[in-house]
């Protein structure tokens, strides 16, 4: 079980939030060469990038909107994948992305693990009232992380992803941070013992 008393805002039971360093680049670079990730992330055509394509030409780290991390096992502090929150100070919005770029972390707790974070992070950190993301329907295994988190599906941009010959639906879901205070993780994370290490 994971303490989501204060303290933990960075550190959950699998990874840790970090901020990005210039040798993550090589990394970034080989996740863009891997089709599969690269069309989970985004809707425009995968496209093998080199590392120097992932040097901050614009920093946003300081520009008050962007919260940008890289997640880091706990076990042997390898770099796995990167995620962030984009805030609409206006509206208390806080619109959330996550990737797990390395192929043997997938599927095994480290993504959930991960988003506990950032949610946690929009809410308390950021004072956030409403967290939102966009998930491709073909990515049943992210939609069912979220939904388990208690995202609520709100609706779709009808079959607007492209992919191998067949259209997809781009789903927003959200969710409220009154949902979010009266549910279960927010407390606890059960985490599979045996990927707990």
């Amino acid at each position: 079980m994971t303490d989501w008393s204060l303290g933990s805002l960075f550190t959950g039971r699998l990874v840790r939030l970090a901020a990005r360093q210039a040798e993550d680049n090589t990394s970034l670079s080989r996740w863009s060469e891997d089709a599969e990730f690269t069309r989970l992330m985004m809707g425009h055509p995968a496209v093998p990038r080199p590392p120097e394509a992932f040097e901050d030409k614009k920093d946003h780290r300081d520009d008050g909107r962007h919260f940008n991390f890289t997640f880091r096992t706990i076990a042997d502090d390898k770099l796995i994948g990167y995620g962030g929150l984009e805030m609409s100070w206006s509206n208390q919005e806080a619109h959330l992305w996550i990737g797990i770029g390395e192929p043997e972390y997938r599927g095994k707790g480290y993504g959930t693990d991960a988003m506990h974070l950032l949610v946690n992070y929009a809410f308390r950190e950021l004072g956030a009232y409403r967290v939102s993301l966009n998930v491709f329907g073909f990515n049943l295994r992210a939609m069912h992380v979220y939904e388990r988190l208690g995202f609520v599906n709100e609706g779709a941009k009808r079959e607007a992803i492209y992919r191998d010959g067949q259209r997809f639906d781009d789903y927003s879901m959200s969710l409220l941070r009154p949902e979010w205070e009266v549910l279960e993780h927010y407390q606890t994370v059960q985490v599979v013992p045996e990927l707990a290490g």
